[in-house]
């Protein structure tokens, strides 16, 4: 019970621009235990969600395809396996919650026979059986009227209903991860609480390790143990999140705080970072956040390592860290 849920070594994928291949995600390491959730954070466009596309093989020529890595899943290596072969492992031991669930439903069938569908294909049970467990399912994530709702479609519920129907789809056949793409974007404070809350409950009582995507350091807070912040494809700062918390190293990850208001200081300027993530096909050479970062000098234009800071906690900038001092 101690091996990694899920393990992502030197993960890079890359899109195809104008005949020429470009790292979306590039070296990218993470281990994910049994019952712990990681959060990975960062601005849009920094490959959060081609990483967990990647782990789940979405991303296929010829547009897009894993270049190099290995993705170890509950022991067994799934990196480069044959569509049919990933097709058992999608929804079965591996699922994911996506962003919108009003686009990820489908319009034209009922929650219940949605929720049913991965326990016929992944369990073989028969319709009125697998609809009795999405019932259960539906009672468990605190749906209401859970018989009745079965035979609803999803334009008939909430924002916050559709997104517990979605989690109700990935927990049905008991994955060992759980990846969720920034699912609370799209709701309101308090239903996003709701289900932070649930899913947090859940992952517990199933003992589900969770890749939690996002870029609301607010959620990170409440329901992370650890925390990888990603810039520009690259992991630029990992560990414990009261390490990133309290003490964040990476200029990034700094920056990122600082962008935050603060219910404490009314008449505080609002900090913005300069710039924007440089695209595909124009990324800086050596530390992709340097033509931002106020911090940078002499050695950030050379390639950076993650270097660690303490045993848990490694940053990716050789003025935080010292990794060139001694070069």
């Amino acid at each position: 019970m101690n091996a990694p849920a899920l393990e992502i070594t030197g993960l890079r994928t890359e899109f195809r621009i104008d005949r020429r291949w470009h790292a979306a995600v590039r070296d990218v390491s993470l281990t994910l235990m049994r019952d712990e959730t990681l959060a990975l954070v960062g601005e849009s466009g920094c490959g959060k969600s081609v990483t967990a596309l990647s782990v789940m093989g979405l991303v296929q020529p010829p547009f897009g395809r894993v270049a190099a890595g290995r993705i170890v899943l509950d022991g067994r290596e799934i990196t480069g396996l044959p569509e049919r072969e990933m097709e058992r492992v999608r929804g079965d031991r591996m699922a994911m919650i996506f962003q919108e669930p009003m686009t990820s439903l489908n319009p034209v069938m009922t929650v219940g026979d949605q929720v049913a569908e991965a326990l016929r294909i992944h369990r073989g049970l028969d319709r009125r059986a697998a609809l009795e467990r999405a019932r259960g399912l539906f009672e468990e994530v605190k749906i209401p009227s859970a018989a009745q709702r079965l035979s609803e479609y999803p334009h008939q519920f909430s924002g916050g209903m559709r997104q517990r129907v979605m989690i109700a789809i990935a927990l049905a056949c008991d994955p060992a991860v759980l990846l969720a793409d920034e699912p609370t974007t799209a709701l309101d404070v308090t239903i996003q609480a709701q289900v932070l809350g649930l899913l947090a409950d859940l992952r517990h009582r199933h003992g589900t390790a969770v890749l939690f995507i996002t870029h609301n350091l607010g959620v990170v807070a409440q329901i992370a143990d650890r925390v990888a912040v990603m810039y520009a494809g690259e992991i630029v700062e990992q560990g414990p999140v009261e390490a990133i918390f309290a003490n964040p190293q990476h200029p990034y990850t700094r920056a990122l705080f600082s962008a935050i208001p603060r219910l404490d200081m009314p008449e505080q300027a609002l900090s913005a970072i300069a710039g924007r993530v440089p695209p595909l096909d124009a990324m800086p050479a050596g530390c992709r956040f340097a033509p931002r970062c106020p911090m940078a000098r002499s050695g950030c234009e050379r390639e950076q390592v993650l270097a660690e800071v303490s045993p848990v906690h490694a940053a990716r900038c050789h003025v935080a860290t010292g990794a060139f001092a001694h070069a």
